[in-house]
Formats: structure tokens, C-alpha cells, sequence
């Protein structure tokens, strides 16, 4: 498979691999308790934003099962967010998607742009056949992005995590390649 030719500009963003200097742009977002709240981590410090943009530098394509494509999305030269594409099994035929996005930009459409133009490398550029997002049942503003960019959910699992001190609700996101819109595709 071809390299994926890097950036890929949107409408307004361009979504390029991450370079060292992105640590306090990234910093600035993931350090906020209110958005660390719906992933994994806590918020961030500055010595783990450094660890995790270090692996990134090197996520730039799928290339087996724990390889990454992860992209920074930037408008007007300042980072707004990111997305990260991965196999959600070792035939690299379904992936999963997580994002993050600095608050200060809600309600412009940059996840949406961002997220659609994943999708597209997805199903365009890797020929996967599904791609999923696993989202914390709280938050209502991924979900909304989930639907936004096509995807039907097709589960809610209930307090199936143990997240941060407390058990919460999992809802499961997916779109097939053939209900994608050809004319949508960003790869």
C-alpha cells in the first residue's frame, strides 16, 4: 500500500502528523480536567504530553496491528485538536477512532471536519470495511459528533467501565464503508 501523502487539508483544517514542538499546543487542551474527563487519561502533565506526542511522531501510518494513524488538526496555523485512527483487530479491516479538541473552538465544526476526513483515509486510503467509536455514555458532544459524521449506534452498554472512580455507560458508534459518501472521502 502507498504512503499516505501528508497534510491533508480540508475545507479550513489541515490534519498533518505531529511534530515535537506540538507538546504545548496539545498541553494547552489535554491538561483540562473537563476535557480529560471523557478519556482514559488524567489530565495530562507535561512530562506525559512529551511521552505521548514522542510515540505519535512515529504514528503516521497502519501498517499492522498496533500501528497508528494520528493526525493534528490545524486552523490558521494554530492546533485545534487531534485524531487518531487504529485497527480494532489484526486483520486491519476495522478501526476505531478517538479525538480530542481544544473547548475554546466547540461548536465551530473542526471535530467534524477532522473526523470526516479520518473516516475517509479509513475507507479510502486503508480499505477498512467498518469504523467504530467507543464513546463514554456522559458525553453528549462526542456522541453528537458521532451522528454528525453518518454513524449509527449500534450499542449502549451499561456501566460496562470503570472509569476515574466510577462506573460508566459505553456507547458504540459504527459505519460501514458502503453507507459512506464516496463524494465525502478525504484520502
Amino acid at each position: 500500500m502507498a504512503e499516505l501523502a501528508l497534510p491533508i487539508r480540508t475545507e479550513r483544517l489541515v490534519l498533518r502528523a505531529y511534530r515535537p514542538d506540538d507538546v504545548e499546543a496539545l498541553l494547552a487542551y489535554y491538561s483540562d480536567p473537563l476535557v480529560a474527563r471523557y478519556i482514559p487519561w488524567e489530565p495530562w502533565s507535561r512530562e506525559f504530553a512529551d511521552k505521548v506526542v514522542t510515540r505519535r511522531l512515529v504514528s503516521t501510518a497502519i501498517t499492522g496491528p498496533e500501528a497508528r494513524f494520528a493526525v493534528v488538526a490545524e486552523h490558521a496555523g494554530k492546533v485545534v485538536g487531534d485524531v487518531i485512527l487504529w485497527p480494532a483487530d489484526d486483520t486491519l479491516s476495522r478501526g476505531e477512532l478517538g479525538w480530542a479538541f481544544h473547548p475554546a473552538v466547540a461548536g465551530h465544526g473542526f471535530a467534524t471536519e477532522a473526523v470526516r476526513a479520518v473516516i475517509g483515509v479509513a475507507f479510502a486510503h486503508y480499505g477498512m470495511h467498518r469504523v467504530i467509536a467507543r464513546v463514554d455514555g456522559r458525553n453528549k458532544a462526542s456522541a453528537r459528533l458521532c451522528e454528525r459524521v453518518g454513524m449509527i449506534r449500534e450499542a449502549h452498554l451499561r456501566r460496562d467501565e470503570w472509569a476515574k472512580g466510577e462506573w460508566t455507560d459505553t456507547l458504540i458508534y459504527g459505519l460501514l464503508k458502503e453507507e459512506w459518501p464516496a463524494s465525502t472521502e478525504q484520502a
